[in-house]
């Protein structure tokens, strides 16, 4: 999907003082968008309907009045995040954040933090892998913007973490537990350890500890070294106890669907380059890697056709769930970044533009603002699983990994060098 506005010409669009104003103001009307109606005087956030309104109870259809620890716990970094770029106001929204996270999410008699909390008491008590790692994830970043309660909660998931979900034989992380930390099943999934290793870089980042950094390398031997590589760069999602690959398993449409998700290609890509940053580029094999995975992800699936990243493929490469998500795109966005950055090939940097060009036209809301969270094949928006508009996460991270150094993460550039026009 190359026209002659997205071929590669000189000079880069992150060196365009224009094109970083861009960025710049997409962010702006993200954090104006989700501090205006997202914060629940209940506790934690409203999830937002299409039109940026805050979803009435019992939507989606049939669904409980919950709030979810991913939830609560990416508006906490999003909005450290806002509070480093000198936003006013952000510090409220951390403050509501990370008192939800202690007092609603976090099971004071069993420890741990439960994966869904109602207005009386939790909706899904199970301990998720997933869910915890952004816990990690709004630690780490809160300690960064100086918040009182950081600390505490950065020793606290720490703690539950390494007594609970970490399993030294593999390098990894377990999957769940029940509320009293049973197992119930034998399921290992990449996902969770993704978002681990990201929560990991941003732990060692915040503390200097490198045991965080030591256990984000392991994580990203074992699934990318191993079995990307071993998988033709096809990152497998699904595996045993023993970290066998799973072809056959499928899950949660939505966390765990079945076959591969090319996202998640993308979202390793930038996340090896970090860990390669940090680690002192001492681990030679993580930019092949990541290049071989972004390069595989443009590939099978990426639609050549109408433009978007399909959200799903089957072990044949074909697409499975054609429907475009936005996400997919926001990580292809930070990946592009990041290759054009530490790489230079003008391929990166013409799918930097691709990606922002279909992004900008099909997923951006330039009505109510937000992002549309996904299209169908006719790339008109659509709904289920997904709902509203979903969370600022991705988008965010989209908008400000591109003006940002690549030596680390967002909130580490942001402390280190800031961002520049």
């Amino acid at each position: 999907m190359t026209s002659a506005a997205s071929a590669p010409t000189t000079p880069k669009w992150v060196t365009l003082s224009s094109h970083r104003a861009w960025l710049l103001q997409q962010a702006d009307t993200l954090f104006s968008v989700f501090e205006q109606n997202s914060l629940n005087p209940l506790g934690g956030f409203y999830d937002l309907d299409m039109a940026c309104k805050p979803f009435v109870p019992g939507q989606p259809p049939g669904s409980l009045p919950t709030r979810q620890i991913h939830s609560t716990t990416r508006m906490v970094h999003c909005f450290a995040i806002a509070h480093l770029m000198g936003r006013p106001g952000a510090d409220v929204m951390i403050d509501h954040g990370m008192d939800f996270i202690w007092n609603g999410h976090r099971d004071k008699d069993k420890g741990g933090y439960f994966w869904g909390v109602g207005y009386e008491g939790p909706t899904d008590d199970t301990k998720q892998a997933y869910g915890h790692a952004f816990v990690l994830l709004a630690a780490s970043s809160a300690k960064v913007a100086g918040h009182p309660d950081a600390d505490r909660l950065l020793a606290d998931i720490s703690t539950v973490l390494e007594e609970h979900f970490w399993e030294e034989g593999p390098g990894a992380t377990a999957e769940e537990f029940t509320r009293d930390w049973q197992s119930f099943d034998t399921y290992r999934g990449q996902n969770s350890n993704m978002h681990l290793t990201e929560a990991l870089m941003a732990a060692f980042e915040a503390t200097g500890d490198s045991s965080y950094l030591n256990k984000a390398e392991r994580i990203a031997d074992l699934i990318v070294r191993r079995h990307a590589a071993e998988n033709g760069w096809h990152l497998p999602e699904h595996f045993s106890q023993d970290w066998q690959l799973n072809k056959d398993y499928s899950g949660s449409p939505v966390f765990r669907p079945y076959g591969t998700t090319p996202g998640h290609w993308l979202e390793w890509a930038r996340l090896l380059l970090q860990l390669w940053e940090l680690g002192g580029r001492k681990l030679t094999w993580l930019p092949d890697a990541a290049a071989n995975l972004f390069r595989q992800a443009v590939k099978d699936g990426w639609d050549h056709e109408k433009g978007g990243f399909y959200y799903t493929l089957d072990w044949t490469g074909a697409a499975r769930i054609r429907d475009r998500y936005w996400w997919p795109c926001c990580e292809g966005i930070g990946a592009a970044a990041f290759l054009n950055a530490t790489d230079g090939d003008g391929f990166y940097e013409e799918w930097y533009r691709n990606i922002w060009n279909f992004s900008a036209a099909r997923f951006i809301d330039k009505v109510h603002g937000g992002w549309f969270p996904q299209l169908g094949d006719d790339l008109k928006p659509n709904t289920g699983p997904f709902y509203g508009k979903v969370d600022i996460y991705h988008a965010l991270q989209a908008c400000l990994i591109p003006l940002l150094p690549t030596t680390g993460s967002i909130t580490r550039g942001l402390i280190t060098e800031g961002v520049k026009i």
